[in-house]
């Protein structure tokens, strides 16, 4: 359930009092150093999260990291999902630890994703959008490929297919949710949070309709021991609200 106006704004104070939201400005650099031909050396052992948060291609990477123990042992009754909207990154979580780290597209400035505290509303494996997606014309050509039924025509004898959003996870009743879904290293969605096929499955696997996600911002810092904090004041909110 997504939090009231005055719930948001008492929860981002709650936020800016940790530190925990923060302008990229603010956010460190890689941590490691280069070799004399300029090839990056990692400090951390590799196949760490340390390690693949520490290169340099994070976080536009394409990459997708996970913990295979971890992961093995998070079902839908321990897990949660945080979304760094700045980072385009999504977080599977299991407690305190990051079990798998994959990109995300968000929600462009005219579309934006709300930030907030949201739970599962609805989980549907095979859905479209009933509102975007392709307009046809009567021959079967597309004659829009990016269409809002709700504002573009549909030609005499042609039809609307709405996007496909496969492992859909509802997060409002007014549209918003996570699936699967064109991934770009910067937002573009029109307020979906969408994630790659080679990770959205496994998401969909592990959660369930009332699993915790936050939607974040911006933050510095996205490493357990920070969001052991944010979960503190997640349930400040639910338990208050």
């Amino acid at each position: 359930m997504m939090m009231n106006r005055t719930s948001i704004a008492a929860f981002s104070v709650l936020l800016c009092a940790v530190g925990f939201l923060a302008s990229c400005g603010g956010t460190k650099g890689p941590v490691g150093r280069y070799d004399s031909k300029g090839n990056f050396i990692n400090p951390f052992p590799e196949g760490t999260y340390e390690n693949f948060t520490a290169n340099p291609k994070y976080p536009k990477t394409y990459d997708v990291w996970k913990d295979r123990e971890a992961l093995a042992a998070t079902n839908p009754s321990n897990s949660r999902i945080v979304i760094c909207l700045k980072k385009q990154r999504g977080l599977l979580m299991r407690g305190d630890k990051v079990v798998m780290d994959y990109p995300i597209c968000s929600g462009t400035k005219s579309r934006p994703t709300p930030p907030g505290y949201y739970t599962i509303l609805e989980k549907v494996i095979d859905k479209s959008s009933n509102r975007y997606g392709k307009i046809y014309d009567a021959e079967g050509e597309v004659v829009n490929s990016n269409a809002d039924v709700m504002k573009d025509e549909i030609p005499e004898g042609g039809k609307f297919v709405g996007a496909p959003m496969r492992n859909w996870m509802r997060l409002t009743n007014d549209g918003v949710g996570h699936h699967i879904g064109p991934v770009r290293r910067y937002p573009a969605s029109h307020a979906c949070i969408r994630g790659p096929r080679n990770a959205i499955p496994i998401v969909y696997s592990k959660v369930k309709v009332g699993t915790p996600v936050t939607v974040l911002e911006d933050a510095t810092d996205l490493h357990a021991p920070h969001l052991r904090r944010f979960h503190e004041l997640e349930q400040r909110v639910t338990v208050s609200r």
